[in-house]
C-alpha cells in the first residue's frame, strides 16, 4: 500500500477494534453525510497535510467531529473526547504516530438541529519507512 492507504488503514483500524466497539460509540467516515436520527456519533477525518522526512511519510491531522445531544451541555462530548485520547493520544498505529490532542465545542449541526457539534484533532506523522 501507499502512505495514504496506510495512514488511513492504522487510523481507521483503532474503531473496527474490540476494545472500540465495547465503547458503543456510532463511528463513521468523513464522507458520511447525514443521519436520520438524534444519536450520537463521531466522524472521523483523515487529513494528510504537509510532507514528511522522505517522499514515503506524511504529516496531517485527524478531525473527529464529535455529535452529541443538543441541549445537554458539553460533558458527553468532553467525555467521548477522553475515550480517543485513550486510544490515540501518544499512541503508535501502525507506522502512524499520534501527539496531542484539542477538543473545542462548536454549534449546533446545520444538518440536525437535535445535534451538538463538537471538533476533536491530534496531529500525526507517518515515517513511511522502506
Amino acid at each position: 500500500m501507499g502512505k495514504f492507504t496506510d495512514v488511513e488503514a492504522g487510523v481507521y483500524g483503532v474503531f473496527g477494534t474490540a476494545e472500540w466497539q465495547a465503547e458503543d460509540i456510532l463511528t463513521v467516515p468523513s464522507n458520511f453525510t447525514s443521519l436520520t436520527s438524534d444519536a450520537e456519533f463521531i466522524r472521523v477525518a483523515v487529513i494528510p497535510s504537509s510532507e514528511g522526512v522522505n517522499r514515503n511519510s506524511v504529516n496531517g491531522i485527524l478531525i473527529i467531529d464529535i455529535f452529541t445531544a443538543a441541549g445537554q451541555g458539553t460533558s458527553r462530548a468532553s467525555a467521548i473526547a477522553d475515550k480517543l485520547d485513550d486510544f490515540l493520544s501518544g499512541e503508535t498505529l501502525g507506522g502512524t504516530q499520534c501527539f496531542d490532542s484539542t477538543l473545542v465545542h462548536k454549534a449546533f449541526d446545520a444538518d440536525n438541529k437535535a445535534l451538538f457539534r463538537s471538533s476533536y484533532t491530534i496531529n500525526f506523522k507517518f515515517f513511511g519507512v522502506n
